[in-house]
């Protein structure tokens, strides 16, 4: 009857709260530290969500006004004078069509290395935006692989704590070993907690990004070809026609 009413005792008191309360130093350390690894994950989501869904909504209008038969000065006037700075799709063009005004304006410029000096400009332009696609989802990598192993640590600390107490113990019932393991299984769960999250949106956001680096290198070389199909006949040579 004793230890009925022991084990009872011991349940009500086992609540989420009071078994992180309880817990040893190390234990709360590291529960703490992935509480901060998730908070941070999850802003980092939630940013790269909305980021990723501009960029999008961005060069699926870029690409529609492009392909729509305007003048291309009048699309990087109203694209430049619409954004404080230019990104995505519209970034690479803007530096493709900047390059290609400067090396037309040359006298004697040659063909070839009109279409380089383009394609450079245009490379370093696609180069920054892959940086920016790429941001963050390293965190993201590092908090999903390494998180259920934090939350282990912490739980292979709580549980060895557990069995160490027991050694001053006489008679161990489940009342006292119960809350012990318990404690320890909570930081294997708040690692997973922050790992399943991570992992997911890893995985997603580095789709995301793939397709709209294949959709910049498809635009960067259709813009190249309509450069490189115009014939310059003098120093005032208009802009690249469609």
């Amino acid at each position: 009857m004793n230890e009925i009413v022991n084990i009872t005792a011991a349940t009500e008191s086992m609540s989420i709260l009071d078994l992180i309360r309880d817990a040893s130093l190390l234990v709360q350390m590291v529960m703490l530290l992935l509480l901060l690894a998730s908070f941070i994950s999850w802003t980092m989501i939630f940013r790269k969500w909305l980021s990723f869904r501009q960029l999008e909504e961005s060069a699926d209008e870029f690409e529609d006004e492009f392909w729509s038969g305007g003048d291309l000065t009048r699309l990087h006037q109203e694209w430049s004078g619409r954004r404080r700075e230019l990104e995505g799709m519209a970034s690479i063009f803007s530096a493709g069509y900047r390059e290609f005004n400067r090396l037309s304006g040359k006298d004697h410029i040659d063909r070839g290395d009109l279409v380089d000096g383009v394609h450079r400009a245009m490379r370093v332009a696609l180069s920054r935006e892959i940086d920016a696609l790429e941001i963050h989802l390293s965190f993201l990598a590092t908090v999903g692989s390494t998180s259920p192993y934090i939350g282990l640590f912490g739980t292979v600390w709580g549980i060895m704590n557990s069995f160490r107490s027991l050694g001053t113990i006489q008679q161990v019932t489940i009342a006292t070993v119960a809350p012990g393991i318990a404690e320890a299984l909570i930081a294997t769960a708040m690692g997973l907690f922050a790992a399943i999250p991570a992992v997911i949106a890893y995985n997603r956001f580095s789709n995301t990004s793939e397709r709209l680096m294949t959709r910049y290198e498809i635009f960067m070389e259709e813009f190249l070809s309509i450069v490189n199909r115009q014939t310059f006949v003098s120093r005032n040579a208009g802009a690249p026609d469609r």
